[in-house]
């Protein structure tokens, strides 16, 4: 079996606070992954609470985003009619919660492969490539490049240098 995960496509990421013309750019070419996938589809959703600019996260990033119960932590309406489970929400830039779910499927059910999408490359993309692989290291890890938008086009082009270096498999 193949997995797909579909890494915060938020409104805030794609239209909103941090969101990017890459990001926008990027919708309907993630849409058409999830609608062609041959395997499980999963997606991630970043998470804040309304005290986020006191956190770590947000004294680094003091731009509130993704705050629970706005429209901006919602999946961008175009991704979201396509997932069939809920988003598993996380409130760092990787999913040690993620992992562990990855484990227990692949224990019920072989993984193949697991293929990231989504936003941001250089943040939460390549957290949760690294924790797949670090989870699951004998199974091939991609991200499909032309499905992923980062926080700038060079931070974006570094991550995923970054990544083919750690072997995950940059398509």
């Amino acid at each position: 079996m193949k997995v797909l995960l579909v890494i915060d496509m938020q409104n805030d990421f794609i239209s909103g606070t941090l969101g990017s013309p890459e990001a926008q750019a990027i919708v309907e070419r993630v849409a058409a992954k999830i609608k062609d996938f041959d395997g499980q589809v999963w997606a991630t959703r970043d998470t804040h609470e309304e005290n986020y600019l006191s956190t770590a996260e947000g004294r680094k990033l003091p731009v509130a985003h993704c705050i629970r119960g706005t429209a901006g932590h919602e999946i961008h309406p175009e991704i979201k009619k396509l997932l069939t489970t809920p988003p598993i929400d996380k409130k760092t830039f990787g999913s040690t919660e993620l992992g562990g779910l990855l484990v227990s499927l692949h224990q019920e059910e072989r993984i193949e492969s697991i293929t990231l999408v989504g936003v941001c490359t250089d943040i939460c993309v390549i957290s949760n490539a690294l924790l797949a692989k670090a989870f699951l290291p004998e199974i091939p890890v991609l991200v499909d490049s032309s499905c992923c938008a980062g926080t700038s086009p060079e931070s974006h082009k570094r991550a995923l240098e970054a990544m083919a270096v750690c072997q995950i498999e940059i398509v």
